[in-house]
């Protein structure tokens, strides 16, 4: 069973990213940080859900590789429009932000992958208020039939990600 400190750490990239991102200087490097916890927390999410399918995760940032494994391998996980649609961009993002002095991340380009990749979030349930599918009592029910008991008590973004890794087993209950 695959855990879920990915999914953990790529809420807490998110959350890095929106931080800097409300940073009230204009300069180059924030926005350049910003954008690269931007491509980490998509990139955790994305080889989170493909642990969760028994899939051995690649040592690769290249978003078009993972989101390709993603839907070859039976992933639960939505891969948004625009995600897949800028994952050469967010791919960029990782090594260029940090390495390349002279790249720098357009604001307008910022602000858009900010909305999307919450809209990415909230789509695959990666938030901390329980997911709009485990508001049915039966359904989280399901859920916590599969988690060992030691695992029974966690909080409701802790039951997002375990729905990643057992919504089939759900589906089939």
């Amino acid at each position: 069973m695959c855990d879920i400190r990915l999914f953990r750490s790529a809420k807490m990239d998110y959350e890095t990213a929106k931080t800097l991102w409300k940073t009230p200087w204009e300069d180059e490097m924030i926005l350049n940080n910003a954008a690269y916890h931007l491509q980490q927390a998509v990139e955790k999410v994305l080889k989170g859900a493909l642990e969760c399918v028994g899939v051995t995760v690649p040592n690769t940032h290249k978003i078009t590789k993972l989101i390709s494994m993603v839907k070859n391998n039976g992933a639960n996980l939505t891969v948004t429009d625009w995600v897949d649609d800028h994952s050469e961009m967010l791919s960029e993002w990782e090594a260029e932000t940090r390495y390349n002095m002279d790249f720098m991340v357009e604001k307008r380009k910022l602000n858009r992958a900010m909305d999307e990749i919450d809209k990415f979030f909230r789509e695959n349930g990666i938030q901390k208020e329980l997911r709009r599918e485990l508001q049915d009592e039966d359904r989280k029910e399901k859920l916590l039939s599969c988690l060992p008991e030691s695992r029974r008590g966690c909080n409701d973004f802790e039951l997002n990600c375990y729905y990643i890794m057992f919504r089939r087993k759900v589906d089939e209950a």
